[in-house]
């Protein structure tokens, strides 16, 4: 009888010390980087190559310049210095020519790069004493590996591990599988010749042992495209089966609130918000719950859009909730939706009058223990129609009559579990609608990958009366307090925003307090100034916005807490000290604080750029207003983070995709997983993949997709 080929799951229950020479401290050192089985170690991927074909020899580096040589040590020499540091020296050498290599207080060297090792060295290249010489290189040791193509595995000097023991244990591994069986290969081959993909042992031999780097690239298609359609089916299963197996509230669609509200608003709605009021009100009328993202770029008018969804909730006899993540937000939105809805009522066939009026409700830590008694008895028995708050919506003591949608802003502040609790407030089990919100736009990659499980909707249009935002960097801020003056010289107002300093809040309240002391007796000296930061009480917080609002004060000094929900039509100036301490998102949601009215409207990034990431940051800010276009910056810029789990920060969980590199293959793999799980019977038809998906993404992982 022939075997079959060798699954995934078989190689994940294999421990890696199966291997010969996994054992004693190569076992640790590869325990303590997370290589624990076969499978580990195979996924464990080289971090570069170097290309034997086209390597620099030492005759040709170019000094003042970083260079990648391989070399073969020659003597390695260890001594004191000045103030106690060690000094490690080691003369290397190839066929070409002789370097010499430095390196201060790293005495391990002297042990690691004994005689006759081979090694990848990379650093700058200078003349010292007449000599080539590399100061602090990074260094790869390769041992004796042989070939076209050498693979460079990550290394850690705290585990002891060295590429050479990884591409060692790599090859055996390789040998063992590629010997009998070979590598199970779950996508069908009809798939795989559509998007010409290699199978996974070649994938798999190309990624670790290949011939050429054309192979690498193809192994790594393949590979990435493996770990993008394990998220995407993940995702497309689960939204399936919650729609299938969820009971959600049936909202009345007539929309005679909606038509009401939008009737008094004295502005016509933008074609976006139309659209995106469609789409939701279409999904809330279906039995299953929605499940929607909004995106919507600073000032597209995402408030309303949110009122439209709360009221079409009301309408048919529920209630709704709007979280947001700090209480400054909250109270921006508590009176704009009051104002916005302060002449609506409510049929009541209880009351003579045969209406009610509309009750609306702000609930956080600073509502008083009298007031909050009397919101959560009114809540529990249906007298507040909407309820808005902080995480306070949440105790366990804060228990609604019939929630029928939650709408959650800046929903990447929350943690997974807070937004989750919120949904399972409903005590009969009936699930209530969500539309998660964000000012901060997604890249459509991320956006696929990360909210795969929600239907979205864009507001991609501004609404009329906007004025644009000219953006400018300046080094120095002595010209720009010369427009701060004539702007209020003009009747208009200002805002100047504070650093953050170290993430500490104390601290960052102390440079509000010293920027307001400082500007008051110096720049602008003669103006109204006002400060607000995290640490002022509610009433100095409500007074200071209402005298800005109300033109009584000149000028807003200012920590992040004005990031989001401020909204005054009058200011036309937005200052940033030290903007490079911020980032893309942050100083484009503060940016979008000002061009709020009819006057045209500036905003000053200040200060010096210390890195060359940081200069791109405020360039990209200064180069375009479309928050949609910087998210793609920021994403290459940063990173992806962590896509899967509770975390929101850390490690990134794709092992070898990338959201910046593989934007087209997120796509293919979300167009495959619709296919293969179109049909209705799930990944039943493919088991082998049904058992990768719970491999990679079972357990809490999987959970937390659904939750987020």
């Amino acid at each position: 009888m022939v075997e079959s080929a060798l699954p995934l799951r078989e190689l994940a229950e294999r421990p890696v010390t199966d291997l010969d020479g996994a054992t004693g401290r190569v076992a640790r050192s590869l325990a303590e980087v997370g290589i624990e089985t076969v499978l580990d170690l195979l996924c464990y991927y080289p971090r570069r190559y170097l290309d034997r074909t086209r390597e620099a020899l030492i005759d040709s580096l170019v000094i003042g310049e970083e260079n990648m040589v391989l070399v073969r040590v020659q003597k390695t020499s260890s001594r004191k210095i000045r103030s106690g540091r060690t000094l490690v020296e080691a003369r290397v050498s190839d066929e070409t020519g002789n370097l010499t290599a430095v390196f201060f207080n790293q005495p391990w060297r002297k042990e690691q790069l004994k005689e006759n090792r081979e090694a990848i060295f990379f650093g700058k290249v200078e003349q010292y004493k007449g000599r080539l010489q590399m100061t602090n290189p990074l260094v790869d040791l390769v041992g004796d590996r042989t070939g076209r193509i050498v693979a460079v595995y990550p290394q850690s000097e705290v585990a002891r591990l060295n590429s050479w023991d990884v591409d060692r244990l790599v090859a055996e591994a390789l040998r063992r599988v590629m010997k009998v069986r070979g590598f199970a290969d779950p996508i069908p081959t009809n798939i795989r010749n559509r998007y010409r993909l290699f199978g996974r042992s070649k994938a798999f031999s190309g990624i670790h042992r290949p011939d050429s780097m054309a192979e690498v690239a193809e192994s790594r298609k393949r590979l990435v495209f493996d770990e993008l359609l394990r998220i995407q089916l993940e995702l497309v299963e689960r939204k399936k089966v919650f729609e299938m197996r969820e009971l959600g509230v049936t909202h009345d669609g007539s929309c005679v609130l909606v038509d009401l509200f939008v009737s008094r608003l004295g502005f016509v709605l933008t074609t976006a918000q139309e659209r995106v009021v469609s789409e939701i009100v279409q999904d809330m009328v279906r039995p299953v719950p929605m499940h929607r993202l909004l995106q919507g770029d600073v000032g597209s008018g995402k408030t309303v859009v949110a009122v439209a969804a709360l009221l079409t909730s009301v309408q048919g006899g529920h209630q709704g909730a709007l979280m947001t993540p700090t209480e400054v937000l909250a109270e921006q939105h508590y009176s704009s939706v009051l104002e916005m809805l302060s002449d609506l009522s409510l049929n009541d066939s209880t009351n003579l009058l045969g209406e009610r009026p509309l009750v609306i409700r702000l609930l956080t830590s600073r509502t008083s223990a009298t007031e909050r008694r009397k919101i959560i008895n009114d809540l529990s028995i249906g007298v507040v129609d909407i309820l808005i708050g902080t995480h306070a919506l949440i105790q366990e003591s804060v228990d609604f009559n019939s929630l029928g949608v939650v709408v959650i802003d800046e929903q990447h502040r929350f943690g997974v579990e807070q937004r989750a609790a919120l949904r399972d407030k409903n005590r009969n089990d009936v699930v209530p609608d969500v539309l998660v919100m964000t000012a901060t736009p997604i890249p459509r990659t991320a956006a696929m990958t990360v909210y795969g499980d929600l239907d979205s909707s864009i507001l991609d249009e501004l609404p009329r009366g906007r004025s644009p935002v000219e953006t400018f960097w300046e080094i120095q801020p002595e010209s720009v307090w010369e427009v701060v003056r004539d702007e209020i010289a003009a009747g208009r107002q200002a805002y100047v925003v504070c650093p953050l300093i170290d993430e500490s809040e104390i601290l960052q309240v102390r440079s509000a307090e010293e920027t307001f002391v400082s500007l008051s007796e110096n720049e602008l000296t003669g103006l109204r100034l006002g400060l607000l930061h995290g640490r002022v009480t509610r009433v100095e917080k409500e007074e200071t916005m209402r005298l800005f609002r109300s033109g009584l004060l000149d000028v807003l000094i200012a920590t992040t807490v004005i990031e989001v929900g401020v909204d005054v039509p009058n200011a036309t100036v937005m200052v940033i000290l030290d903007a490079a301490r911020f980032g893309i998102a942050q100083l484009h949601q503060l940016r979008g604080r000002v061009g709020r009215g009819e006057h045209v409207s500036r905003c000053f990034l200040v200060g010096e750029a210390p890195t060359a990431i940081a200069e791109e940051r405020l360039l990209a800010v200064v180069g375009t207003t479309d928050g949609f276009e910087l998210a793609e910056v920021d994403l290459d810029l940063r990173g992806e983070g962590t896509v899967m789990g509770g975390k929101q920060k850390g490690r990134n969980d794709l092992m070898l995709a990338s959201l910046r590199r593989d934007r087209e293959w997120v796509g293919v793999a979300r167009d495959v997983a619709l296919e293969l799980i179109s049909h209705g019977k799930g990944l039943d038809d493919y088991p082998q993949l049904a058992d990768e998906v719970q491999l990679f993404l079972g357990g809490e992982k999987a959970g937390y997709l659904l939750k987020s």
